[in-house]
Protein backbone atom coordinates (compact mmCIF):
# COMPACT_ATOMS: atom_id res chain seq x y z
CA UNK A 1 0.00 0.00 0.00
CA UNK A 2 1.11 2.91 -0.86
CA UNK A 3 2.14 6.17 1.24
CA UNK A 4 -0.82 8.24 0.23
CA UNK A 5 -3.14 5.56 1.32
CA UNK A 6 -1.15 4.46 4.76
CA UNK A 7 -3.12 7.24 6.93
CA UNK A 8 -6.67 6.37 8.25
CA UNK A 9 -9.34 8.72 10.46
CA UNK A 10 -10.50 6.70 13.64
CA UNK A 11 -13.66 8.04 15.10
CA UNK A 12 -13.37 7.56 18.92
CA UNK A 13 -10.78 7.62 21.49
CA UNK A 14 -11.98 4.46 23.64
CA UNK A 15 -9.79 1.87 24.36
CA UNK A 16 -10.92 0.30 20.75
CA UNK A 17 -9.89 3.59 18.90
CA UNK A 18 -6.92 3.79 21.22
CA UNK A 19 -5.80 0.69 20.16
CA UNK A 20 -6.55 1.10 16.51
CA UNK A 21 -3.92 3.98 16.95
CA UNK A 22 -0.98 2.51 18.51
CA UNK A 23 -1.63 -0.70 16.07
CA UNK A 24 -1.63 1.93 12.74
CA UNK A 25 0.96 3.62 14.11
CA UNK A 26 3.38 0.51 15.11
CA UNK A 27 2.86 -0.11 10.99
CA UNK A 28 3.63 3.30 9.87
CA UNK A 29 0.50 4.94 9.32
CA UNK A 30 -0.88 8.43 10.18
CA UNK A 31 -3.88 8.61 11.79
CA UNK A 32 -6.31 11.45 12.74
CA UNK A 33 -8.38 10.41 15.55
CA UNK A 34 -11.20 12.34 15.81
CA UNK A 35 -14.34 12.09 19.29
CA UNK A 36 -16.96 14.12 20.50
CA UNK A 37 -15.48 14.73 23.66
CA UNK A 38 -12.56 17.15 25.08
CA UNK A 39 -10.33 14.33 25.74
CA UNK A 40 -9.97 10.65 25.21
CA UNK A 41 -11.91 7.73 27.27
CA UNK A 42 -14.86 10.00 27.81
CA UNK A 43 -17.39 7.09 27.71
CA UNK A 44 -17.40 3.71 28.68
CA UNK A 45 -13.56 3.47 28.89
CA UNK A 46 -13.50 5.56 31.71
CA UNK A 47 -14.59 3.27 34.25
CA UNK A 48 -12.71 3.69 37.62
CA UNK A 49 -11.14 0.08 37.65
CA UNK A 50 -12.06 -3.32 35.58
CA UNK A 51 -11.32 -7.07 35.30
CA UNK A 52 -8.78 -8.25 33.45
CA UNK A 53 -9.41 -12.09 33.29
CA UNK A 54 -10.87 -15.33 31.63
CA UNK A 55 -14.42 -16.00 30.04
CA UNK A 56 -14.61 -19.36 31.31
CA UNK A 57 -16.69 -21.99 29.98
CA UNK A 58 -16.71 -25.63 30.11
CA UNK A 59 -16.47 -26.29 26.45
CA UNK A 60 -14.67 -23.87 24.11
CA UNK A 61 -17.19 -21.12 23.10
CA UNK A 62 -15.70 -18.01 20.37
CA UNK A 63 -16.07 -15.61 23.32
CA UNK A 64 -14.09 -17.88 25.68
CA UNK A 65 -11.52 -18.40 22.78
CA UNK A 66 -11.26 -14.70 22.32
CA UNK A 67 -10.71 -13.95 25.73
CA UNK A 68 -7.90 -16.23 26.34
CA UNK A 69 -6.32 -14.46 23.50
CA UNK A 70 -7.29 -10.90 24.35
CA UNK A 71 -6.33 -11.35 28.16
CA UNK A 72 -2.69 -12.53 27.36
CA UNK A 73 -2.10 -9.60 25.54
CA UNK A 74 -3.74 -6.83 26.98
CA UNK A 75 -1.51 -8.13 30.11
CA UNK A 76 1.60 -8.02 27.56
CA UNK A 77 0.84 -4.00 26.13
CA UNK A 78 0.33 -3.15 30.37
CA UNK A 79 3.61 -4.52 31.00
CA UNK A 80 4.69 -3.21 27.98
CA UNK A 81 3.32 0.47 28.66
CA UNK A 82 2.01 1.40 32.12
CA UNK A 83 4.00 0.61 35.00
CA UNK A 84 2.19 -1.28 37.26
CA UNK A 85 0.85 0.46 40.02
CA UNK A 86 0.36 3.48 38.11
CA UNK A 87 -2.99 2.26 36.82
CA UNK A 88 -2.85 -1.56 37.40
CA UNK A 89 -2.12 -3.80 39.41
CA UNK A 90 -1.72 -8.24 39.09
CA UNK A 91 -4.53 -10.12 41.31
CA UNK A 92 -6.09 -13.51 41.80
CA UNK A 93 -9.97 -13.40 41.50
CA UNK A 94 -12.50 -16.01 42.51
CA UNK A 95 -15.08 -17.04 40.31
CA UNK A 96 -18.37 -18.36 42.47
CA UNK A 97 -20.94 -18.71 40.00
CA UNK A 98 -20.41 -21.60 37.16
CA UNK A 99 -17.13 -23.20 37.10
CA UNK A 100 -15.78 -21.98 40.56
CA UNK A 101 -12.35 -21.50 40.81
CA UNK A 102 -9.52 -18.82 41.24
CA UNK A 103 -8.28 -17.33 38.04
CA UNK A 104 -5.09 -15.03 37.27
CA UNK A 105 -6.53 -11.77 36.59
CA UNK A 106 -5.36 -7.98 36.87
CA UNK A 107 -7.21 -4.94 38.22
CA UNK A 108 -7.30 -2.01 35.66
CA UNK A 109 -7.86 1.44 35.00
CA UNK A 110 -8.69 1.26 31.47
CA UNK A 111 -8.10 5.27 30.91
CA UNK A 112 -4.27 4.39 32.06
CA UNK A 113 -4.03 1.82 29.11
CA UNK A 114 -5.91 4.57 26.52
CA UNK A 115 -3.44 7.23 27.07
CA UNK A 116 -0.21 4.91 26.96
CA UNK A 117 -1.31 3.81 23.33
CA UNK A 118 -2.13 7.75 22.15
CA UNK A 119 0.88 8.60 23.82
CA UNK A 120 2.59 6.01 21.90
CA UNK A 121 1.29 7.13 18.79
CA UNK A 122 2.50 10.97 19.24
CA UNK A 123 5.64 9.84 20.16
CA UNK A 124 5.87 8.03 16.62
CA UNK A 125 4.65 11.23 15.17
CA UNK A 126 2.08 9.70 13.72
CA UNK A 127 -0.97 10.98 15.33
CA UNK A 128 -3.55 14.16 15.13
CA UNK A 129 -5.73 14.15 17.67
CA UNK A 130 -9.54 16.00 17.31
CA UNK A 131 -11.37 16.75 19.99
CA UNK A 132 -14.84 17.82 20.16
CA UNK A 133 -15.48 16.69 16.58
CA UNK A 134 -18.79 15.28 16.64
CA UNK A 135 -18.57 13.29 13.77
CA UNK A 136 -22.42 13.52 11.91
CA UNK A 137 -21.62 11.36 9.05
CA UNK A 138 -19.26 10.06 6.24
CA UNK A 139 -19.21 10.56 2.70
CA UNK A 140 -17.20 8.70 0.10
CA UNK A 141 -15.61 10.78 -2.68
CA UNK A 142 -14.14 8.13 -5.53
CA UNK A 143 -11.15 10.18 -7.39
CA UNK A 144 -10.99 10.50 -11.16
CA UNK A 145 -7.70 10.35 -11.40
CA UNK A 146 -5.96 6.99 -11.17
CA UNK A 147 -3.45 7.84 -9.29
CA UNK A 148 -5.13 9.35 -6.06
CA UNK A 149 -6.46 7.32 -3.70
CA UNK A 150 -10.54 7.55 -3.00
CA UNK A 151 -10.75 9.15 0.20
CA UNK A 152 -13.57 9.50 3.07
CA UNK A 153 -15.01 12.64 4.47
CA UNK A 154 -16.08 13.23 7.97
CA UNK A 155 -18.75 16.07 8.68
CA UNK A 156 -20.02 17.61 11.45
CA UNK A 157 -24.17 18.21 12.11
CA UNK A 158 -23.60 21.54 9.99
CA UNK A 159 -22.17 20.23 7.37
CA UNK A 160 -18.52 21.50 7.94
CA UNK A 161 -15.71 18.77 6.59
CA UNK A 162 -13.78 17.89 9.73
CA UNK A 163 -11.17 15.54 8.05
CA UNK A 164 -10.65 13.24 5.38
CA UNK A 165 -8.00 9.66 4.60
CA UNK A 166 -8.55 6.96 2.39
CA UNK A 167 -9.49 4.59 5.17
CA UNK A 168 -11.90 4.89 7.99
CA UNK A 169 -12.36 3.33 10.90
CA UNK A 170 -15.40 3.14 13.18
CA UNK A 171 -14.32 2.72 16.72
CA UNK A 172 -17.58 4.96 18.47
CA UNK A 173 -18.97 1.93 20.24
CA UNK A 174 -22.68 2.57 20.37
CA UNK A 175 -22.54 6.01 17.90
CA UNK A 176 -21.47 3.71 15.48
CA UNK A 177 -25.06 3.02 14.69
CA UNK A 178 -26.03 6.31 14.08
CA UNK A 179 -23.15 7.22 12.49
CA UNK A 180 -23.31 4.27 9.66
CA UNK A 181 -26.84 3.66 9.76
CA UNK A 182 -28.57 7.03 10.06
CA UNK A 183 -30.65 8.65 6.87
CA UNK A 184 -27.14 9.03 5.56
CA UNK A 185 -25.53 6.03 6.47
CA UNK A 186 -23.96 3.14 4.75
CA UNK A 187 -25.72 0.30 6.49
CA UNK A 188 -29.45 -0.40 7.91
CA UNK A 189 -30.09 -0.91 11.51
CA UNK A 190 -30.61 -4.67 10.54
CA UNK A 191 -27.12 -5.12 9.00
CA UNK A 192 -25.52 -3.39 12.02
CA UNK A 193 -27.53 -5.03 15.14
CA UNK A 194 -25.62 -2.81 18.07
CA UNK A 195 -27.24 -2.56 21.49
CA UNK A 196 -26.65 -0.57 24.36
CA UNK A 197 -26.12 -2.42 27.52
CA UNK A 198 -25.84 0.46 30.77
CA UNK A 199 -23.98 -0.13 33.14
CA UNK A 200 -23.26 1.26 37.27
CA UNK A 201 -20.66 0.50 39.35
CA UNK A 202 -21.14 1.47 43.04
CA UNK A 203 -17.68 2.70 44.67
CA UNK A 204 -16.77 3.77 48.09
CA UNK A 205 -13.50 4.88 49.89
CA UNK A 206 -11.69 2.19 52.01
CA UNK A 207 -12.04 2.78 55.85
CA UNK A 208 -10.75 -0.04 57.20
CA UNK A 209 -9.32 -3.36 56.48
CA UNK A 210 -10.73 -4.77 52.97
CA UNK A 211 -13.56 -7.15 53.58
CA UNK A 212 -11.90 -9.94 51.21
CA UNK A 213 -8.26 -11.14 50.09
CA UNK A 214 -9.20 -10.93 46.75
CA UNK A 215 -11.65 -10.15 43.91
CA UNK A 216 -15.24 -11.83 43.98
CA UNK A 217 -16.95 -12.71 41.06
CA UNK A 218 -20.27 -13.84 40.61
CA UNK A 219 -23.47 -11.51 39.29
CA UNK A 220 -21.04 -8.69 39.31
CA UNK A 221 -17.41 -7.97 41.05
CA UNK A 222 -16.48 -7.23 43.86
CA UNK A 223 -13.04 -5.29 44.29
CA UNK A 224 -12.29 -5.17 47.99
CA UNK A 225 -9.23 -2.63 47.29
CA UNK A 226 -7.92 -0.56 44.87
CA UNK A 227 -5.76 2.04 44.72
CA UNK A 228 -4.14 4.16 42.45
CA UNK A 229 -3.85 7.79 42.19
CA UNK A 230 -4.98 8.77 38.97
CA UNK A 231 -8.44 7.88 39.61
CA UNK A 232 -10.43 11.24 38.73
CA UNK A 233 -10.01 13.74 41.55
CA UNK A 234 -13.93 13.46 43.19
CA UNK A 235 -12.60 10.03 44.34
CA UNK A 236 -10.38 9.18 46.88
CA UNK A 237 -6.72 7.01 46.10
CA UNK A 238 -8.24 3.97 47.42
CA UNK A 239 -11.56 2.58 47.06
CA UNK A 240 -13.84 -0.23 46.83
CA UNK A 241 -16.31 -1.35 44.68
CA UNK A 242 -19.17 -3.35 43.08
CA UNK A 243 -20.46 -3.77 40.01
CA UNK A 244 -20.98 -3.42 37.42
CA UNK A 245 -24.89 -3.75 36.67
CA UNK A 246 -26.04 -4.73 33.12
CA UNK A 247 -29.42 -3.66 31.65
CA UNK A 248 -29.85 -4.21 28.45
CA UNK A 249 -31.85 -1.06 26.26
CA UNK A 250 -31.30 1.73 28.70
CA UNK A 251 -28.67 4.45 27.37
CA UNK A 252 -28.39 6.84 30.07
CA UNK A 253 -25.51 7.98 31.68
CA UNK A 254 -27.54 8.73 35.26
CA UNK A 255 -26.25 7.31 38.73
CA UNK A 256 -29.50 5.98 39.99
CA UNK A 257 -30.24 4.78 43.65
CA UNK A 258 -32.17 1.75 42.05
CA UNK A 259 -28.72 0.83 40.32
CA UNK A 260 -27.20 1.24 43.99
CA UNK A 261 -29.50 -1.43 45.47
CA UNK A 262 -29.57 -3.76 42.63
CA UNK A 263 -25.71 -3.98 43.28
CA UNK A 264 -26.28 -4.58 47.02
CA UNK A 265 -28.16 -7.64 46.00
CA UNK A 266 -25.67 -9.19 43.84
CA UNK A 267 -23.09 -8.33 46.42
CA UNK A 268 -25.01 -9.89 49.04
CA UNK A 269 -24.95 -13.26 47.07
CA UNK A 270 -21.17 -12.65 47.11
CA UNK A 271 -20.14 -11.11 50.53
CA UNK A 272 -22.86 -10.46 53.22
CA UNK A 273 -20.69 -8.05 55.33
CA UNK A 274 -19.70 -5.80 51.70
CA UNK A 275 -23.30 -6.01 50.37
CA UNK A 276 -24.01 -4.19 54.89
CA UNK A 277 -21.03 -2.11 54.08
CA UNK A 278 -22.53 -0.58 50.72
CA UNK A 279 -25.72 -0.34 52.14
CA UNK A 280 -24.43 1.51 55.12
CA UNK A 281 -22.77 3.76 52.98
CA UNK A 282 -25.35 4.54 50.82
CA UNK A 283 -27.57 5.47 53.91
CA UNK A 284 -24.38 8.12 55.65
CA UNK A 285 -24.33 9.59 51.66
CA UNK A 286 -20.83 8.12 51.37
CA UNK A 287 -21.21 5.94 48.45
CA UNK A 288 -20.32 6.88 44.67
CA UNK A 289 -21.25 5.67 41.52
CA UNK A 290 -20.09 5.45 37.87
CA UNK A 291 -22.70 4.73 35.12
CA UNK A 292 -22.44 4.46 31.34
CA UNK A 293 -23.30 2.65 28.13
CA UNK A 294 -21.65 -0.09 26.83
CA UNK A 295 -22.38 -1.65 23.31
CA UNK A 296 -22.97 -4.85 22.39
CA UNK A 297 -24.10 -7.28 19.17
CA UNK A 298 -26.94 -9.08 18.61
CA UNK A 299 -24.53 -12.17 19.35
CA UNK A 300 -22.66 -10.37 21.57
CA UNK A 301 -19.26 -10.66 19.87
CA UNK A 302 -17.33 -7.78 18.11
CA UNK A 303 -17.58 -6.53 14.98
CA UNK A 304 -13.83 -6.09 13.22
CA UNK A 305 -12.95 -5.70 9.69
CA UNK A 306 -14.14 -4.08 6.74
CA UNK A 307 -17.50 -2.79 6.38
CA UNK A 308 -20.47 -4.80 3.97
CA UNK A 309 -21.76 -2.62 1.06
CA UNK A 310 -25.67 -4.14 1.58
CA UNK A 311 -26.86 -2.64 -1.97
CA UNK A 312 -24.01 -4.11 -3.89
CA UNK A 313 -24.27 -7.53 -1.62
CA UNK A 314 -28.69 -7.41 -2.57
CA UNK A 315 -27.28 -6.77 -6.29
CA UNK A 316 -25.08 -9.94 -6.20
CA UNK A 317 -27.38 -11.86 -4.63
CA UNK A 318 -30.35 -11.31 -7.18
CA UNK A 319 -27.61 -11.89 -9.97
CA UNK A 320 -26.76 -15.82 -11.04
CA UNK A 321 -23.40 -14.36 -9.92
CA UNK A 322 -25.06 -14.92 -6.24
CA UNK A 323 -26.30 -18.01 -6.56
CA UNK A 324 -28.96 -17.18 -4.83
CA UNK A 325 -28.43 -17.47 -1.27
CA UNK A 326 -25.14 -19.59 -0.96
CA UNK A 327 -22.72 -16.42 -1.22
CA UNK A 328 -19.81 -16.96 1.08
CA UNK A 329 -18.89 -14.20 3.94
CA UNK A 330 -15.32 -13.65 1.81
CA UNK A 331 -17.32 -13.01 -0.99
CA UNK A 332 -19.60 -9.75 0.13
CA UNK A 333 -19.10 -6.54 -0.94
CA UNK A 334 -17.42 -3.98 1.41
CA UNK A 335 -17.35 -0.51 1.21
CA UNK A 336 -13.51 0.35 0.40
CA UNK A 337 -11.56 1.93 3.73
CA UNK A 338 -14.41 1.54 5.53
CA UNK A 339 -13.83 -0.78 8.33
CA UNK A 340 -15.78 -1.02 12.10
CA UNK A 341 -13.80 -1.56 15.49
CA UNK A 342 -17.02 -2.02 17.97
CA UNK A 343 -18.94 -3.62 19.90
CA UNK A 344 -16.72 -4.50 22.78
CA UNK A 345 -19.62 -5.02 25.17
CA UNK A 346 -18.40 -5.77 28.87
CA UNK A 347 -14.60 -6.72 27.35
CA UNK A 348 -13.71 -3.90 25.71
CA UNK A 349 -10.42 -4.38 28.45
CA UNK A 350 -10.07 -7.85 26.94
CA UNK A 351 -9.99 -7.55 23.55
CA UNK A 352 -9.91 -3.75 22.52
CA UNK A 353 -5.74 -4.34 21.78
CA UNK A 354 -6.00 -7.91 20.14
CA UNK A 355 -8.99 -6.81 17.82
CA UNK A 356 -7.34 -3.42 16.93
CA UNK A 357 -4.10 -6.00 15.76
CA UNK A 358 -6.20 -8.08 13.99
CA UNK A 359 -7.55 -4.89 12.05
CA UNK A 360 -4.15 -3.47 11.58
CA UNK A 361 -2.77 -6.74 10.06
CA UNK A 362 -6.22 -7.00 7.71
CA UNK A 363 -5.24 -3.11 6.33
CA UNK A 364 -1.64 -4.22 6.16
CA UNK A 365 -2.25 -7.28 3.82
CA UNK A 366 -0.39 -8.82 6.51
CA UNK A 367 -0.86 -12.98 7.25
CA UNK A 368 -2.25 -14.21 10.61
CA UNK A 369 -2.11 -17.50 12.69
CA UNK A 370 -5.63 -16.87 13.93
CA UNK A 371 -8.42 -19.83 13.12
CA UNK A 372 -10.11 -18.99 10.06
CA UNK A 373 -13.83 -19.64 11.91
CA UNK A 374 -12.74 -16.99 14.56
CA UNK A 375 -12.44 -14.64 12.68
CA UNK A 376 -15.67 -15.38 10.24
CA UNK A 377 -17.39 -14.79 13.75
CA UNK A 378 -16.35 -11.48 14.19
CA UNK A 379 -16.94 -9.73 10.47
CA UNK A 380 -18.94 -6.76 10.39
CA UNK A 381 -20.94 -8.71 7.11
CA UNK A 382 -21.92 -11.61 9.19
CA UNK A 383 -25.27 -9.85 10.47
CA UNK A 384 -25.76 -8.41 6.89
CA UNK A 385 -25.47 -12.03 4.84
CA UNK A 386 -27.47 -13.50 7.16
CA UNK A 387 -30.36 -11.03 6.32
CA UNK A 388 -29.77 -11.44 2.58
CA UNK A 389 -29.98 -15.32 2.75
CA UNK A 390 -32.69 -15.12 4.52
CA UNK A 391 -34.59 -12.85 2.41
CA UNK A 392 -33.37 -14.84 -1.10
CA UNK A 393 -34.71 -17.95 0.75
CA UNK A 394 -38.10 -16.18 1.35
CA UNK A 395 -38.24 -15.05 -2.33
CA UNK A 396 -37.40 -18.94 -3.28
CA UNK A 397 -40.36 -19.99 -1.21
CA UNK A 398 -42.12 -17.56 -2.91
CA UNK A 399 -41.56 -18.24 -6.28
CA UNK A 400 -42.01 -21.96 -5.45
CA UNK A 401 -45.74 -21.22 -3.90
Amino acid sequence: MSDARRHALVIGAGLAGAAACSALARRGWKITLLDAADGPASGASGLPVGMLSPHVTRSPTPLSRLSALGVADTLAELRRLVPEGSGWQACEVDNLAHDPGRWPAALVRPSALVQAWLHEATGLDALTCLWSAHVHRLSFDMSHDPSSPAVWQAWDAQGHPLAKAPVVIVAAALGSLSLLAGDAGQLSGSDLPLRPVQGQMSLAALEGPPLAERPQRNDGVFVPRYQDSGLPPQWPDTIWTMGSTYERGLTHTDVSLEAHERNARSLQAILPAAAARLKSAMAHGQLMGWAQVRCASLDRLPLVGAAPDTAALRDLMASGRGQRHRVPLADVPRWPGLHLLSALGSRGLTLAHWCAEQLAMQLAEEATSVEPDLLEALDPARFALKNARRQGAAQERATAG
